[in-house]
């Protein structure tokens, strides 16, 4: 059961990946069973001019567009949360995460609470409830801490408060810019929380990598993400005007099936593109808005090339 809310959670990041190429097969599939009908060629011979067939499907492609960006900022990462969530506290049982109130976990005597999880593994707002040993409902001491980082195999918090309760009850205070955190937790285990780049929204995506660039850290990764999710709308629109020339290219030879056939490869060869130049981006260090905006335009070039062919 575990495995399938699993897979159930994963469908909607996996759909918004492939959206354009949804789009395209979706499109092609409805004008080409208006072409089987002949119904594009008594528009045609009626005297419905090409543009206004193309304003027509691009009404469609408004709403495949509005699709994608309600499932990439919207649904995608709430998905992909809760489906990291439910992974981590299978592998990990003494670790449970809530949404209001972040991440629990237990570490013999002493209960962990951590508020974020960025991808470079900070902890934010890190709070550490200590117990005594014997009587565990007597709190010894709370640490408060701004942040932490796992650095040289042990953690380090930074802009400490604890709070230090003695038997009597009496609280005392004590503040540090920086402390060591002796603890079992692992990166390991905080990395099962950690949701994918290309699955953040937008917001979140750009406040990570201002985060980023403030530590001097490389932003490659996070940028490509965030110039394909903003790209991806535009992508989706130039699938769906692919479509048009390219059903009405074979309105006379091309059956569904075949249609169909180039369709799927179209857009997987479109899938293939973006992927493999995203790779050239993180190692040849090529700008990410380059990487992320190319196949869009070779394949809206195309787009122009073919569909004035059939204009």
């Amino acid at each position: 059961l575990a495995v399938l809310r699993f897979v159930v959670l994963r469908t909607p990041g996996i759909v918004y990946q492939i959206f354009p190429m949804a789009a395209l097969v979706g499109t092609i599939l409805g004008l080409s069973v208006l072409a089987r009908h002949s119904e594009l060629v008594v528009m045609r011979a009626s005297g419905v001019s090409l543009a206004q067939i193309t304003g027509s499907v691009l009404k469609l492609g408004v709403l495949f567009v509005l699709s994608a960006v309600l499932v990439g900022e919207l649904v995608s990462p709430w998905t992909e949360t809760m489906a990291q969530r439910g992974r981590a506290e299978a592998l990990e049982r003494n670790i449970e995460q809530k949404h209001s109130s972040g991440l629990w976990m237990r570490d013999q005597s002493t209960y962990v609470n951590i508020g974020e999880v960025l991808p470079d593994l900070t902890l934010r707002r890190v709070k550490i409830f200590e117990f005594d040993r014997q009587d565990r409902d007597r709190l010894r001491s709370l640490v408060y801490a701004a942040s932490g980082r796992y650095t040289d195999a042990r953690w380090r918090l930074s802009r400490v408060r604890k709070t230090i309760i003695d038997g009597q009850g009496f609280a005392t205070a004590i503040s540090g810019d920086e402390v060591n955190w002796d603890t079992g937790v692992t990166p390991e285990m905080m990395s099962v929380f950690l949701v994918q780049p290309g699955q953040l929204p937008v917001w979140q995506l750009k406040k990570y990598i201002e985060h980023l660039l403030k530590n001097n850290q490389d932003t490659r990764t996070y940028e490509l993400a965030y110039w394909g999710k903003l790209v991806l709308p535009l992508s989706t629109a130039v699938m769906v005007i692919l479509a048009i020339p390219f059903v009405f290219g074979s309105l006379r030879s091309g059956s569904l099936g075949r249609h169909l056939f180039f369709g799927i490869m179209i857009g997987l060869g479109f899938f293939v593109f973006n992927k493999a130049l995203g790779y050239i981006v993180l190692v040849y260090g090529v700008p990410p808005l380059i990487g992320a905006i190319s196949p869009t335009m070779a394949f809206l070039c195309a787009t122009i090339v073919l569909y004035r062919r059939v204009a």
